[in-house]
């Protein structure tokens, strides 16, 4: 290969990589349920189950055994920028809906809809419709979707900007 070919290929390669188009063939890290309650507790969030378990495979637990490390690091920044108190209601625990970018898999966490939590979602993400089961979504620049739940605000991290 040319010279000047074989720089510009690896230039194009490094401009995907940079900029995140390489598409889901990037790395998740998952965390133990003490490595992400530790990141989590040294914030501020808390976390509580009906059953007052963590145990990632009863319903009424609220596990984070297995959580992506960018989900920890979006709620984490979601808290900061938000300024608001957050309570994580659902994690990586069984009984929520399967799916690629589900709870189960890592992606998700389910929060307590404070006046503050939900205020600011409905007046700094874009509304994005409304979810088959009734959900009214919100979408943040980063992409990740806060979606309006009877008991709950359920968010989607794709990356770990909020």
């Amino acid at each position: 290969m040319h010279t000047s070919l074989r720089t510009l290929v690896h230039l194009l390669a490094s401009l995907v990589a940079v900029a995140g188009l390489a598409g889901p063939a990037h790395a998740v890290t998952k965390l133990t349920d003490a490595q992400a309650n530790s990141q989590l507790t040294a914030v501020g969030i808390t976390r509580v189950s009906t059953g007052g378990c963590t145990d990632r495979y009863t319903s009424t637990c609220t596990s984070y055994e297995q959580i992506n490390q960018e989900t920890v690091s979006g709620i984490k920044t979601f808290k900061s920028v938000s300024g608001c108190a957050i309570t994580i209601t659902g994690g990586t625990e069984i009984g929520h809906a399967s799916g690629t970018y589900s709870h189960w898999n890592g992606y998700k966490v389910d929060v307590r809809p404070t006046t503050c939590v939900s205020s600011y979602i409905t007046s700094r993400y874009a509304y994005y419709g409304v979810r088959a089961d009734g959900a009214t979504m919100y979408r943040a620049a980063s992409g990740n979707i806060y979606a309006r739940e009877s008991s709950h605000w359920d968010i989607t991290y794709y990356t770990c900007g909020c």
